[in-house]
């Protein structure tokens, strides 16, 4: 047996908990240390002072964006992948992966040259005040440039995993986000670079990541990328973009929510900007185990859905969404217990640790109910359900998230921005339910 078929047995007929665990465990790594990217820039950038922060949290918007198409052409193409490899057709499998891979690079090219050359305007447009911005355009400016590598990263570390080869793609995400962490403190403070020096650590972080995941998807049974299979026919790329554009939707409108929330905060001062963004972050690492989680789940969702093991997406879905809500529940309980200490962690200022144990304890209500959704939407988006999968991704943080930001501030002042995003998962977990009895049934 060689080691493709080897995959293909297991996704579809090894032991749901333990295959789920061999997906999901390197992958949830994967998802922790990169988010570790922002969080460790959040941390050290918060020595600086209160602007320094704040920046971060703007570019955050921005990053977002260049995430989100990263997630469009990972996804798309390794979605994809998985259900051809699930239906033993590997020769289109192989050419999706070259496509994804090298249009992934192009865009992020062409993207960061054009926000290179509008720096201030972009600035000032995601919410820098005139005291923020000289930080914004120091850490950008330098983000911007490595964005290419990190599209190409995250395209080839999401289509190793759709192969079922998460361990091997775990490898290239943990080796840059440890060297973006040790280079953080020594560019930082060593060698006084200050909010520069962060963004220099990320870039040389990515750029770790990329080399390293392009030598690894030549290993072992990867299906590695190749200029001469760069087919970006029509097919293609409606395949990619009916797998991708849930992960566009979700990452895009969240960016877009990011850059409301930034401009709403704005009006209560540099404390709110800075706060708002702390929360987001540490509600993002959290999170990122749920998605890691989703993710380890996606490959044998894929593998059995192109099998036509129905039973067994669904079995995969429910041990999953069991995992996870647990794991938020525990995490919940300890954040209300240590609240303002989490939010000092990050800037031990007074107007900041106030808002954001504020805003913090209105999300921790909501934590619970944040497997379902995730999940759901990614079992959609993988089973090849966009229009369901599209509505689901744009819930969240974008269908319910910015009318609610533009409204509850209007009516309860900054307490409104405090508690947006807990009304918007409400609401989101509301549409989630008749969705996924909908796909159920058709199954």
């Amino acid at each position: 047996m060689d080691k493709q078929s080897g995959n293909y047995e297991l996704l579809t007929h090894g032991s749901i908990p333990r295959v789920v665990g061999m997906m999901a465990v390197p992958t949830i790594i994967s998802m922790l240390t990169s988010s570790l990217y922002s969080l460790a820039d959040t941390f050290f950038v918060g020595q600086i002072d209160t602007q320094a922060t704040a920046a971060v949290g703007i570019c955050f918007a921005v990053l977002s964006v260049f995430q989100a198409f990263a997630f469009f052409f990972g996804h798309g193409s390794g979605n994809y992948m998985s259900r051809m490899l699930g239906a033993r057709r590997e020769d289109e499998a192989r050419r999706m992966a070259s496509t994804g891979f090298f249009t992934g690079i192009l865009f992020g090219i062409v993207m960061a040259t054009v926000c290179l050359l509008l720096l201030t305007p972009l600035s000032r447009w995601i919410g820098s005040t005139d005291t923020i911005l000289p930080y914004t355009e120091r850490y950008l400016g330098i983000i911007l440039a490595g964005t290419p590598l990190n599209i190409g990263a995250m395209v080839l570390n999401n289509q190793m995993r759709f192969q079922g080869n998460a361990r091997l793609a775990m490898y290239g995400i943990v080796s840059g986000t440890i060297l973006n962490v040790l280079l953080d403190p020594l560019l930082i403070f060593v060698c006084g670079l200050g909010i520069s020096g962060a963004a220099l650590a990320t870039v040389l972080g990515q750029a770790c990541s990329f080399c390293l995941l392009l030598f690894l998807s030549r290993k072992g049974n990867n299906i590695s990328v190749n200029i001469r299979q760069f087919h970006p026919s029509a097919e293609m790329l409606k395949e990619m973009t009916a797998g991708g554009s849930p992960s566009l939707m979700r990452q895009g409108l969240g960016s877009i929510a990011t850059l409301l929330l930034n401009i709403v905060a704005a009006g209560y001062g540099d404390a709110a900007v800075a706060a708002m963004s702390i929360v987001g972050r540490i509600t993002f690492v959290v999170y990122s185990f749920i998605i890691g989680l989703g993710q380890g789940y996606q490959p044998l969702c894929g593998f059995s859905y192109g099998a036509r093991l129905y039973s067994r997406v669904k079995q995969g879905f429910w041990f999953c969404v069991k995992v996870g809500t647990a794991f938020l529940c525990l995490v919940a309980a300890l954040g209300f217990l240590f609240t303002e200490p989490i939010i000092a962690l990050f800037r031990d200022d007074p107007d900041v640790v106030r808002i954001g144990a504020e805003a913090l304890r209105y999300q921790l209500y909501t934590y619970p109910i944040g497997a379902f959704i995730l999940l759901s939407n990614m079992m959609m988006q993988t089973i090849n359900h966009p229009l369901k999968a599209n509505l689901m991704a744009s819930a969240r943080r974008g269908l319910f998230f910015i009318p609610l930001i533009i409204v509850l501030p209007l009516w309860y002042g900054l307490q409104g921005v405090e508690m947006c995003q807990a009304v918007s998962d409400v609401f989101t977990f509301l549409l989630a339910v008749p969705l996924v009895w909908s796909v159920f049934r058709k199954m």
